[in-house]
């Protein structure tokens, strides 16, 4: 029940961050506002894992996971910033403000994938995942990992959308998730 109630509250940011895609299906928010929850549930459910064990192979892949989703989200968050010249203009429904750029980021880290913002949910999803694995926490992080790749594709239509043939010629020549791979 203590679980129920502290997914609930924590929920309430999300879902205040979210609130201007939640009801706009097929978006690339909409997605993502469920890959949140069910990460968010995940770290609900595995908190009280997180020091078991801490050398075991699995504790161990679970924490390059984890500092490898921070490296990624921050160095593609702040490339964005920098790079893609986020513009006021671009008043899409729905985008945060860093993600209102005006400018096709393809330096750096998006030099190889696209996505590296869900790329760093993802590891999150199983760095948490792996902390404790059931049975539960294995179906939420297949349907985060869905939600994320369900974001990615609404993302990607709505970034070709915005610039055109130029993010298609950019597709072509990176990966979605993982660099040379996928």
């Amino acid at each position: 029940m203590n679980r129920i109630l502290i997914f609930v509250i924590l929920s309430m940011p999300v879902i205040f961050i979210s609130r201007k895609t939640l009801f706009r299906f097929g978006t690339h928010g909409f997605y993502r506002f469920f890959s949140w929850e069910c990460i968010l549930w995940l770290l609900v459910t595995n908190i009280k894992h997180w020091f078991d064990n801490p050398f075991i192979i699995r504790q161990l892949f679970s924490w390059l996971f984890l500092f490898i989703s921070i490296y990624f989200v921050i160095s593609g968050a702040l490339l964005l910033k920098k790079m893609g010249k986020p513009n006021k203009e671009r008043n899409e429904e729905g985008l945060y403000q860093f993600e209102q750029t005006s400018r096709l980021v393809d330096t750096g880290i998006f030099k190889y994938i696209r996505h590296p913002l869900y790329s760093s949910l993802f590891l999150l999803t199983w760095g948490i995942c792996l902390k404790n694995i059931t049975f539960e926490t294995l179906i939420i992080s297949c349907f985060s990992t869905l939600f994320l790749f369900l974001t990615a594709i609404a993302d990607e239509k709505e970034c070709m959308q915005y610039f055109g043939k130029q993010y298609v010629e950019y597709m072509n020549r990176t990966k979605r998730f993982v660099p040379f791979i996928i």
